[in-house]
């Protein structure tokens, strides 16, 4: 080894879903949104100056966290936000997590937490989830150093009462909780109202499923002033610039629409449930996902032999070669024709 080698940081990364060259191809891997953004995104988008790239964004983020205070009926001292919500989660974890106690986080999860425990050093512990997928919240109840899972959980789209989730934040006084909703919009019912009750509360939303704009790379996190003004401290020490201009201005535009987001919503959700009867109908069995996802193992053929055909047919699902899930494909909903074609195939095949 080369002496400059043994000073290296090493971590195993993050694996990013695929993104597959061409056109024709159909692409449920990744979890975005098959419908484009509110058509007023494309307006506000068609009128920018270019001359506004030459100097820097606002690093305070005030017209995207203003949009956000109005659309969730938040007060501005309560919202931030990064480039992603990767990048939100990323900050807490540098901000919040600092003990010298483990954190929690459920086994079949998010594989992100791993990568930023390690990256970060930073001691983890992971409850397993029950024979159903389901998170515990009992295993939860004892000492640790922060607490946080998605809600609906990922990759097994299941959601967890909103009674439950609270129970887990009542338990954990003495640590921040974090509540990762990045699936929150397709299925259930958000924990932000619960950060004016819990001051250790965080809950982490993104614009990059339920608003189609996951390449713009929008997140943000609700919380108690004094964990949003933490936050900020560490942003500021780290990368003060963090959201660019056009994300400043077209995240805004985003949250004016609520019909278009409510209508798209609704489009997922009732193509989700017309997924569900032809899945189970192909032999096919899953958690009842709450997302815009399923996540289905097949009674007969395995997962990856399955993966791959698919793929030959550049029809592309996430498979995951982990301990307890390596038998499942997690698929993402696309509209109703790219639906037909996927069930048009596999009932061929299958």
């Amino acid at each position: 080894m080369r002496p400059w080698e043994a000073n290296i940081r090493r971590v195993a990364p993050y694996v990013p879903g695929e993104q597959p060259k061409g056109e024709k191809l159909i692409k449920l891997n990744t979890n975005e949104n098959p419908y484009p953004p509110a058509p007023g995104v494309r307006e506000a988008m068609e009128r920018m100056d270019c001359d506004w790239f030459r100097k820097y964004p606002d690093p305070a983020a005030t017209v995207l966290i203003k949009a956000l205070s109005k659309a969730y009926e938040a007060d501005e001292e309560r919202i931030f936000v990064g480039v992603g919500s990767d990048d939100v989660i990323a900050v807490a974890f540098m901000t919040f997590f600092n003990s010298h106690k483990p954190i929690l986080f459920p086994d079949v999860s998010y594989s992100f937490y791993k990568v930023w425990a390690d990256l970060f050093k930073i001691p983890y512990e992971t409850p397993a989830l029950d024979m159903e997928f389901r998170i515990k919240k009992e295993d939860y109840y004892r000492e640790n150093g922060g607490i946080i899972f998605p809600n609906p959980n990922a990759p097994t789209g299941l959601l967890m009462p909103l009674s439950e989730a609270e129970d887990i934040i009542a338990h954990n006084q003495e640590s921040v909780v974090i509540v990762d909703e990045a699936y929150i919009d397709f299925g259930g019912e958000s924990a932000i109202r619960l950060t004016e009750k819990y001051e250790n509360l965080l809950v982490v939303q993104t614009f990059s499923k339920s608003r189609s704009m996951a390449g713009m790379r929008i997140g943000c996190a609700f919380g108690h002033p004094e964990l949003i003004r933490r936050l900020n401290d560490v942003k500021y020490s780290y990368n003060s610039y963090t959201m660019n201009i056009p994300s400043l201005v077209l995240g805004a535009k985003a949250l004016e629409d609520e019909r278009y987001f409510m209508d798209t919503l609704k489009k997922i959700r009732c193509t989700r449930e017309t997924a569900k009867g032809w899945l189970k109908e192909l032999g096919f069995t899953f958690p009842d996902s709450m997302a815009n996802f399923i996540f289905a193992s097949h009674r007969e053929r395995r997962a990856e032999e399955i993966y791959m055909a698919l793929r030959e047919q550049n029809i592309f699902v996430r498979y995951f070669k982990q301990p307890r899930i390596d038998n499942y494909l997690r698929i993402t909903i696309g509209t109703d024709e790219e639906m037909e074609k996927l069930y048009r195939f596999l009932k061929e095949y299958l």
